[in-house]
């Protein structure tokens, strides 16, 4: 049990403002469909950080750390200026649950790559010895704080304009890619 709650207080600390959540919150004010974006968060984490230990290691026999920080940090940008192409919208609201499902099962597995909660589920399942355990814990962690982004996404939608949510969330998708240039 240990196992399960240290890795869920792990992860949902660690995720607490930090980039899985911003495009929680974005996708949720983007599409309106809090539950198909949830449920895709869900197997994206689920697959992430199973597969964490055998994609972290097979990458580093590829690539060295400089070039994979400039390809994250590359992605980073690239994220900040996608964000602010709004689409029109009529596409918006005519966005299909099964392309926004693919769309944020796609982000959120490849958003995770090298981050700080796919390294921890790493060092937890190290810890234990138990990658089930740990996987479930850090699933749990993912899935409270995105949840929340999810759930209350709406809310803050109404509060402040669209076009502040996407000003800010590109701003910091670009500081989270500088970030990672120091990181290494």
């Amino acid at each position: 049990m240990d196992a399960i709650l240290n890795s869920f207080l792990l992860v949902a600390a660690a995720e607490m403002g930090d980039k899985t959540q911003l495009l929680a919150l974005v996708l949720t004010c983007k599409y309106k469909k809090p539950w198909t974006i949830l449920f895709a968060i869900l197997l994206a984490t689920l697959l992430n950080h199973a597969l964490a230990a055998y994609v972290g290691t097979w990458l580093s026999h590829f690539f060295q750390p400089l070039v994979l920080k400039w390809i994250l940090f590359s992605i980073f940008m690239g994220f900040a200026i996608w964000i602010l192409f709004p689409d029109k919208e009529e596409e918006v609201s005519d966005a299909n649950s099964y392309n926004v499902f693919l769309t944020t099962l796609m982000l959120f597995f490849w958003a995770e790559m090298g981050d700080k909660t796919q390294l921890a589920t790493i060092a937890m399942a190290a810890r234990y010895q138990n990658a089930f355990l740990v996987t479930v814990g850090t699933t749990l962690g993912m899935m409270f704080s995105n949840g929340l982004a999810v759930l209350l996404g709406n809310r803050i939608r109404r509060i402040v304009h669209m076009n502040w949510i996407r000003r800010i969330a590109s701003v910091l998708f670009a500081l989270f890619g500088i970030l990672i240039l120091f990181q290494f």
